[in-house]
């Protein structure tokens, strides 16, 4: 089992950026499949990046060219570097890990640890 705590999360003005973090214990991050999420009031939680164990990535295309992610497995941290930051992009923003098989990469119904979300609010 792993837990996971996120942080980095703020408020920010339009074309800013931010970096959050994902620290995990228990286990080694190095083992699974990384994902962020992130929820806006009253919408569904979506699907934002994830980073293979071999470093390889996905990304929605809302984010795509703007958020990086990145991990450290020395540090068993995963990050998420948002540039370009649009009012849009206000939400609750979740790391997860390990895939449950048999569930879409970009479903949140695939992953079965989660941090507790951090806020990130960026004004117009």
């Amino acid at each position: 089992q792993v837990q996971l705590v996120e942080s980095g999360g703020g408020l920010v003005q339009t074309g800013g950026s931010l970096r959050l973090d994902c620290a995990a214990s228990g286990r080694a991050l190095s083992t699974y499949v990384m994902a962020w999420f992130r929820q806006a009031p009253g919408k569904e939680r979506e699907f934002v990046t994830l980073t293979w164990r071999d470093g390889s990535t996905l990304y929605a295309d809302s984010v795509k060219g703007r958020f990086t992610i990145s991990r450290d497995n020395a540090k068993n941290t995963v990050y998420l570097e948002m540039n370009g930051l649009k009012p849009e992009d206000t939400a609750v923003y979740y790391c997860a890990a390990d895939r449950v098989a048999g569930f879409a990469d970009y479903s949140p119904r695939g992953y079965n640890y989660w941090g507790q979300g951090t806020q990130v609010t960026v004004s117009s």
